[in-house]
């Protein structure tokens, strides 16, 4: 079930915890795709927080709100770009997406596997999906005081798995989230610390959550493909020759 646009408005835009949490995701997804001049960047679940680095060179930046949770416009003082639309029925064209970002989305969804099929439709040649999921062994999962802590919280090997089996394939991980989920003024205060010390360590051993970035596969057909022969008349059905 997804969680509430308010509820993860407040989160992000009007709490200190958010504001750090959104710094960590944002940092972290700036190292993988530092830049999309001229492509086209959707989000889809809430992934609004994440995306105004882009709206400056990108061709088009869209932030896709699933109507179970409600839509806000976005970003603020500027011409909006975030539609509310079907979970899995989304208003683009198929293979017309560069770069696809999913935040409280899929451990949310009730419908994974065809929202992962619909990211698979929109997503073109060449483009990559970045799918950033709680990660289950994490403190973050386990404290509902955030929007971490809803939904099924995943392993990387879980998210892997999923992804391989909808034509992804997973090509770099990145953990997020390695401050303590508190609004505790001591642990407000090392956050940093802990995101410089946390980015040193195995993904495996990622903090609150972790980002896998996948491309599309597209199968050629299976087996051994054969020219199709053009069929000659029998002779049997040609009319008979007049006698002499």
């Amino acid at each position: 079930m997804h969680l509430d646009v308010q509820d993860l408005r407040n989160f992000y835009y009007r709490s200190a915890l958010g504001r750090a949490a959104q710094s960590s995701l944002q940092s972290r997804m700036r190292e993988i795709w530092p830049e999309a001049k001229g492509q086209t960047v959707v989000g889809f679940g809430f992934a609004a927080p994440l995306l105004r680095p882009y709206l400056k060179d990108a061709r088009r930046v869209i932030a896709l709100m699933p109507g179970p949770q409600g839509v806000m416009p976005w970003p603020p003082g500027k011409p909006n770009v975030s539609v509310l639309t079907e979970e899995t029925q989304w208003p683009l064209e198929t293979g017309h997406v560069d770069k696809l970002v999913l935040l409280h989305a899929l451990e949310t969804s009730e419908r994974a596997s065809d929202l992962l099929e619909e990211c698979w439709r929109v997503l073109g040649p060449g483009g990559r999906a970045l799918f950033i999921v709680p990660n289950r062994a994490g403190l973050w999962a386990r404290r509902d005081r955030t929007p971490f802590g809803f939904g099924r919280p995943y392993s990387p090997g879980q998210l892997e798995t999923q992804l391989r089996k909808h034509q992804f394939l997973p090509e770099r991980h990145a953990g997020a989230l390695y401050l303590v989920p508190s609004t505790k003024r001591w642990w407000m205060k090392t956050g940093a610390a802990f995101e410089k010390f946390g980015r040193r360590m195995p993904t495996m051993m990622a903090g609150g959550a972790f980002m896998v970035e996948a491309t599309k596969l597209v199968y050629p057909p299976k087996g051994k493909v054969e020219r199709s022969r053009k069929l000659r008349p029998s002779a049997v059905l040609e009319p008979a020759a007049k006698p002499v």
